[in-house]
């Protein structure tokens, strides 16, 4: 019921964004860039992803009639069936940009090996066999224009489709394959002739089954049990002779409200970088969507009884029963109670050049739990806590990581003694750090889906936070194995914002340290 009624609203939001985008300008919350590198590196992947294809392809059966003069027939009907690509060599591919229009490729001096099944009717006899072709001098060239339709959806369209084989030898088997193979020459022009009329029907078969794959992605993401996530291009790539980029709107939604949030998103650039296959650009307004989807949803609101207290709280930290008795002697306290940390805002979010903070203002409750009344308030403050965000790439997942930098807190006027104020910070430092993050960071740890080809994994991945926007750098690897297990590529060279690691393994996030001192402002 849930997926039915997220897919109604999905399409309605369409609807709307269909009637309202040619009155406003949408800039994206992600901008995906490939380089030539990234080309370079996919003739390398696409040769092995052609491979793998071509021999699942069923390839049309090639058909003709002829009039051999040395038969001294009036016309012999042939047919070629059951074609298989056995193995094939493209030595000289190359793929790169043209601006405004989309990617050419050319392929020169390709060779091929085809097995066959035959088949030869005339009116003085007819038989069948099988044929093995060699082909020689494989050409093509095309462009493969690039843009988006009305749903967000990439869409590619061959344009200048040139391609043709110089040249074929057929070897014919079977009983008398002596007698074929005597003319097996003159029959091989005019099977060339029909094979490149062929070809550039298939390949743009090819490229239409592509789009009707591509119309099948999943531009709408669900996340968990409470964001989705928009992947949905807001424009036709914008390509220039050294890179393609991908504008994607890149922003959350509450599970059941596809209503954009209440600020715009703003234009960022991405830097002039060339040494990576891929750059990432993921803007700040990325980040504040999904804090404010999280807070519409509900999700920073906790509540830890007493039961989870000690379960989470006092086993992390020595000393800190002390600190929590000190609100049974400030109130003395007899019967069970529970802790609420409540969200009064969206969390702000701040990306400045090496430094990604999320300041968390939130109301902080301390009641009473009896099993015969009410919850019952034994205090109420408001505090904002500052936090620093870590940052890191975990298999195709960005993954983040808080800890607590500062907090100010607010206390009632009854109780603003020196002694207590800092009592109440010592004890909400210690829920923070032990009890409401460490929720926070398993959640976080699910991470962020980024945009990745299928099979596709990140590899060398370095993530650098800049004025605005986080910049990721990575490099792409292909899997070759349909049976490969998953596994977390760019995890042993990632670059941690609030820690370098290169070359090294990196520890398992969050690593939490002993109880911080906490700065007042």
């Amino acid at each position: 019921m849930c997926t039915k009624m997220v897919q109604v609203l999905w399409g309605c939001f369409l609807l709307w964004n269909l009637y309202i985008s040619s009155a406003q300008t949408i800039y994206p919350g992600i901008k995906a860039r490939a380089t030539q590198r990234a080309l370079d590196y996919g003739i390398q992947a696409g040769v092995e992803m052609i491979e793998q294809m071509v021999k699942e392809r069923n390839i049309p059966d090639l058909k003709g009639s002829e009039s051999p003069e040395f038969l001294k027939i009036d016309y012999m009907n042939y047919k070629l069936i059951n074609i298989k690509i056995n193995a094939f060599s493209l030595p000289n591919t190359s793929l790169a940009f043209v601006p405004g229009v989309g990617i050419r490729a050319l392929i020169k001096h390709g060779t091929a090996n085809i097995s066959t099944d035959w088949e030869i009717k005339s009116p003085l006899f007819q038989d069948a066999g099988g044929a093995n072709l060699l082909l020689s001098g494989v050409y093509f060239t095309g462009i493969v224009v690039l843009a988006r339709n009305d749903f967000g959806h990439p869409i590619l369209k061959l344009q200048d489709c040139n391609a043709q084989v110089s040249h074929n030898d057929i070897s014919f088997s079977g009983e008398l394959s002596v007698l074929y193979n005597s003319f097996a020459e003159p029959m091989e022009k005019p099977i060339l002739k029909n094979l490149n009329k062929m070809l550039c029907p298939i390949i743009t078969s090819e490229v239409e089954a592509l789009n009707a794959n591509l119309s099948m992605l999943e531009v709408l993401r669900s996340i968990d049990n409470y964001t989705l996530l928009d992947y949905s291009l807001v424009s036709s790539p914008e390509i220039t002779e050294n890179y393609i980029d991908l504008n994607l709107k890149g922003v959350f939604y509450p599970l059941e409200n596809l209503t954009d949030p209440p600020f715009s998103s703003v234009p960022f650039v991405l830097p002039e970088h060339s040494d990576s296959m891929i750059y990432v650009g993921i803007s700040e307004y990325f980040f504040k969507s999904a804090s404010y989807a999280y807070f519409t949803a509900g999700a920073f609101n906790v509540t830890l009884t007493t039961k989870k207290i000690f379960n989470n709280l006092i086993r992390n930290s020595q000393g800190l029963g002390n600190m929590l008795s000190w609100i049974a002697e400030l109130y003395i306290l007899s019967q069970p109670f529970m802790v609420q940390v409540l969200a009064r805002e969206p969390p702000v979010v701040n990306l400045l050049p090496g430094n990604f903070t999320l300041d968390i203002p939130a109301s902080f409750v301390i009641l009473t739990q009896s099993k015969n009344s009410t919850a019952e308030t034994i205090i109420s403050m408001d505090f904002v806590a500052s936090t620093n965000v870590a940052l890191a790439i975990l298999g195709q997942r960005l993954i983040c990581s808080l800890s607590l930098n500062r907090f100010r807190l607010s206390l009632p006027e009854s109780i603003r003694s020196n002694i207590e104020v800092l009592r109440f910070e010592n004890i909400l430092s210690s829920i923070l750090h032990f009890g409401v993050l460490p929720l926070a960071n398993a959640k976080l740890q699910q991470g962020f889906p980024l945009p990745n080809p299928h099979k596709i994994s990140l590899v060398n991945s370095d993530i650098e936070v800049l004025e605005g926007f986080l910049l990721i750098s990575t490099d792409l690897k292909y899997k070759t194995s349909l049976k490969q297990q998953p596994s977390f590529h760019g995890w042993e060279v990632l670059n941690l914002i609030s820690g370098q690691w290169r070359g090294k393994p990196a520890p398992w996030l969050p690593v939490w340290s002993p109880l911080q001192e906490v700065n007042r402002p």
